[in-house]
């Protein structure tokens, strides 16, 4: 008797929910519409699609996270920050297949890109927003789009995760809460924050659940920065020193972001202990 992989399977889903019912897959599967004949754009698209999808993600799972911390429940916190670690650790995955794409591939179809960029996309400034590293005049660039401009603006009305850190992180010490306000500026370092991570760092037995939400902030960075490399060197090695699509200077501006700190304190006090 051969084996049938059928066997005892529901096949009539006319009247039930199929799996492409249950994911929307027509649409999603419909959703890529190359604007030129190049073989290559349909891998350009997919790869992007697919980054905003899993960024769709890491915004879900950072916003339950800050309110987690918020409320004092680290431990689902816990397990949402190391997700979004690993969402990053897929997003640095994505960046080599794109780089299968030779620079000859690309400027087949680059003239049909227009002036879009992924430097105009809402759910990666979200995710910085999220994290810290705001900035109220790069808004400007989501004005045309109306859903994307009031979540922003929401976002910017709200403490960062970084900042519902810091107050926990001043709750478990008995010591001053230096998060401060909500702000629409990134966060900059301060002595006494350091000071504070320093003591935790200098016993974590008696700081243990703040010791270990620092280690978590700490390796979502570090992932957070190995996508911010990966993606320089993607586009060096595709566009070299050209500008970007959407106006900036292409590599250097990425360069320059290799820079940001999101949690600089946790990384400074590593020299300190």
């Amino acid at each position: 008797m051969t084996d049938n992989p059928a066997s005892g399977a529901k096949m009539d889903f006319s009247r039930d929910m199929s799996y492409g019912d249950y994911l929307r897959l027509e649409a999603v599967l419909t959703a890529q519409h190359p604007r030129s004949d190049a073989h290559d754009e349909m891998l350009f698209i997919v790869q992007h699609q697919t980054s905003e999808l899993w960024m769709r993600l890491a915004v879900h799972e950072l916003q339950a996270a800050r309110e987690s911390i918020a409320g004092g429940e680290l431990r689902p916190a816990f397990k949402m920050l190391t997700r979004v670690a690993r969402i990053f650790e897929q997003l640095n995955n994505a960046w080599d297949v794109l780089r299968t794409m030779t620079p000859s591939e690309y400027t087949a179809f680059r003239p049909a890109l227009g002036n879009s960029s992924g430097f105009q996309s809402h759910q990666y400034r979200l995710i910085e927003f999220l994290l810290g590293n705001r900035n109220r005049r790069l808004m400007q660039l989501h004005e045309p789009n109306p859903t994307a401009w009031q979540t922003l603006g929401a976002e910017l009305d709200r403490p960062s995760l970084y900042q519902v850190s810091l107050s926990f992180l001043a709750s478990r010490l008995e010591d001053t809460d230096y998060a401060g306000p909500p702000g629409d500026g990134p966060w900059t370092a301060r002595d006494e924050v350091q000071q504070q991570w320093k003591t935790v760092y200098g016993d974590p037995a008696t700081y243990w659940e703040v010791y270990e939400l620092a280690e978590k902030l700490v390796d979502l960075e570090d992932y957070f920065r190995r996508w911010r490399f990966n993606h320089v060197t993607t586009v060096e090695r595709v566009i070299g020193f050209k500008r970007g699509t959407g106006g900036t200077s292409g590599v250097g501006y990425l360069r320059k972001m290799l820079e940001v700190e999101l949690f600089p304190e946790l990384w400074h006090v590593r020299g300190v202990l």
